[in-house]
């Protein structure tokens, strides 16, 4: 038996000669599709409720679900961190790169490509501004969650309790005024951030959706504050999300 997808219809995940591994797929698709409490994953999977717990039990081992509070089960962060590798892999970088130079040429700031990897965003392209005076992110340079846009971008667009547990590692104040920041993210659909995450260094950042709707990855531009202050910040805005668009459209994201 196999679990729907989020969108409804029924997964038809192949039948293998390695059965647990079969089990264990189904329990995974389950909770991506909504099942959260051990109940509705042995009614989703059909699976003996011994079966059931004792793959749940390794899965929760390996990082693969996660306790979700009251909530019941969660897909877990060892699926991020493979879903980076992943992208890593993936033609992410060949598409998004024309994309990263049209918007550095556009701005004249340096641009960069983020996916995101546990708790952190890793660097997996970057453009260079052509200005003697630039930002330069070094790619395969892993950056926190809490500070930069790119950050709030990927912040902004987590699961509630995901993101409570990220903010929870900060001061009460800095917590509360990033949580403020994420509502703005998700309203206007970019951030921004001057001096976060290193004195004299702003950027704006753009998230990138899969087909399902969730954000796979952040373009960003970055340079000097004195050069994107928060008024130049939102005229770069629309160069950003541009990109953003540009390169969904390059992986075969249709957006309606």
């Amino acid at each position: 038996m196999h679990a729907p997808s989020r969108h409804g219809a029924a997964r038809t995940a192949p039948e293998t000669a390695v059965g647990t591994l079969d089990r264990v797929v189904d329990i995974l698709d389950a909770v991506e599709a909504g099942a959260r409490t051990y109940t509705d994953i042995t009614r989703r999977t059909a699976l003996t409720r011994a079966t059931a717990h004792r793959l749940i039990r390794a899965l929760e081992q390996h990082g693969f679900l996660s306790q979700a509070g009251s909530g019941g089960y969660a897909l877990g962060p060892r699926l991020l961190s493979l879903a980076a590798s992943a992208m890593r892999e993936l033609p992410l970088r060949d598409l998004a790169h024309p994309a990263l130079e049209r918007l550095s040429s556009a701005t004249g700031e340096s641009a960069q490509l983020y996916v995101r990897d546990g708790d952190e965003r890793v660097c997996v392209d970057a453009v260079e501004s052509g200005n003697e005076l630039r930002t330069i992110v070094a790619i395969g340079a892993a950056l926190p969650l809490t500070r930069g846009s790119a950050g709030k971008v990927f912040l902004a667009w987590s699961a509630k309790d995901d993101r409570r547990r990220l903010l929870a590692t900060l001061d009460d104040d800095d917590a509360a005024r990033i949580d403020r920041m994420l509502a703005t993210t998700v309203r206007r659909g970019w951030a921004d951030s001057i001096g976060e995450r290193e004195a004299g260094v702003a950027s704006v950042s753009a998230p990138i959706f899969d087909p399902s709707g969730s954000v796979i990855a952040a373009v960003s531009v970055s340079g000097p504050s004195n050069r994107i202050g928060a008024m130049r910040g939102r005229r770069y805005a629309p160069s950003v999300t541009a990109a953003a668009r540009e390169i969904e459209a390059a992986l075969g994201v249709a957006r309606t």
